[in-house]
Parts: C-alpha cells; structure tokens; sequence
C-alpha cells in the first residue's frame, strides 16, 4: 500500500532547524538597501516639489507685492508654518518705507494671482 501525501511537492523537505533562513547579517543588509531605496525614490520627488513651489512663490510674490504697495522696491517668498496667512508661502515686500511687511498669503502649493480688472468685485 503506497503511503498518500496532500503537498506531494513537500514530499523529502527537511527543515532548517532552529537556524533561521537569512543570517542577522543579510537582514540587516537587506532592510538597509530597502531604506536606501525607499529615499532614492521619493527625495527627487519632494526636491522636485519644494524647488517648483519656491520658484512659483517668488513669481506670484513679484506680481502681486507692487500691486498692493506700490512703494515697494521688490518681494520676497517665504515658506512659513505658523505666518499671518497660515501654513504656506507668505508674500513680503522688501525695500517699502517702514520696513518688509506681508502683503499676501501665497497659500500651500502656490499660483500666479489674477489681476482683478477695475470695476470687478474682489
């Protein structure tokens, strides 16, 4: 009588033992390259966001600061977390008569501003 396994393709498998599969060595190594990998994948992305987001801040900061406080003599963009607009890009005015003062909440990912025309409600 022939003896009947149900995982035929375990048939002859002898475990490890108490010895795991990888050494703490190669799982050390091997969580290493993940993390190494993981952060090549997403800095580019998040520099990629920041450098986007400054430079479209300082754009938006140069049209709208002269059109709020024509004394001004240029803008400047920062990224603030607790700012008089909130959490985002703050648009300053540098040069004006009295010192820099904040002109615009840019807001989070930042655009260029419409001009209003004259006569339409803001």
């Amino acid at each position: 009588m022939s003896s009947y396994s149900d995982e035929p393709e375990l048939s002859g498998y002898v475990p490890h033992g108490e010895r795991p599969l990888r050494s703490v060595r190669m799982r050390r190594a091997m969580r290493i390259v993940v993390v190494v990998g993981l952060v090549c994948l997403v800095l580019p992305g998040i520099l990629t966001t920041a450098s986007f987001s400054h430079a479209t801040a300082e754009r938006a900061c140069a049209i709208i600061a002269p059109y709020q406080d024509p004394s001004t003599q240029g803008s400047s963009a920062h990224f603030e977390f607790f700012g008089e607009g909130g959490l985002g890009w703050q648009c300053y005015t540098v040069g004006a008569y009295g010192g820099d003062r904040n002109v615009a909440p840019l807001g989070l990912f930042p655009s260029i501003p419409v001009r209003p025309e004259p006569g339409q409600a803001t």
